[in-house]
């Protein structure tokens, strides 16, 4: 029998894979995945992994990238965190840490490895999907690429997936030295996210 999405999510949360990696940060800090999906969402927000802010409220993109994340989508906060619309899949659901310098580590492979397949076989009614940061480049285009190669690309991509840069506050630089991505690809995204939810 086919495991429901309920259980499945379950299991997620219960998982403790990353228990000793997470001990060995610099913020020893105990597995605590993030999920937020359901079978019958049409928008799927594909990220990289939570930080910090994320693991504390146990709910997604509730930081500053998050902030810009709507703002790119034209999601108010009660529609972006609506499940039964949109779901929310990073690359590893717990936050990885922060190394001896203070960076956050990127999101263990062994995450997507033992749950992504699984979960996207329960979002089969995924219209749109966006591609957040390099590592969801990677795994959902098999690109290995800059991660501006593929946002420039976007057109190969549209209507039904645009990779994106990830909102962090870090990548304001970037979106200064590429202002196309303003005028050119978010007018088109948001009318993409409006189409995918309401047709």
């Amino acid at each position: 029998m086919t495991e429901d999405a309920a259980t499945l999510g379950g299991r997620i949360q219960a998982c403790r894979i990353c228990s000793d990696r997470f001990a060995a940060t610099e913020t020893q800090h105990a597995p605590r995945p993030v999920v937020w999906f359901r079978p019958g969402a049409r928008v799927l927000i594909a990220g990289q992994a939570p930080g910090a802010r994320v693991h504390e409220s146990g709910r997604p993109f509730t930081d500053p990238s998050g902030d810009r994340l709507r703002d790119w989508t034209g999601l108010t906060e009660d529609a972006f965190y609506d499940r039964d619309k949109v779901a929310i899949v990073p690359m590893a659901f717990c936050f990885p840490g922060y190394n001896a310098r203070g960076a956050d580590l990127p999101p263990p492979a062994i995450c997507a490895q033992t749950w992504h397949g699984q979960v996207m076989r329960h979002l089969a009614g995924v219209r749109l999907t966006l591609l957040v940061g390099g590592h969801a480049h990677r795994w959902h285009l098999g690109s290995t690429a800059s991660v501006t190669a593929n946002v420039a690309a976007w057109r190969a991509h549209a209507p039904a997936v645009f990779p994106l840069p990830h909102p962090s506050w870090r990548n304001s630089g970037w979106l200064r030295k590429n202002p196309w991505f303003g005028s050119d690809l978010l007018p088109v995204l948001r009318e993409a996210v409006q189409k995918a939810l309401h047709d």
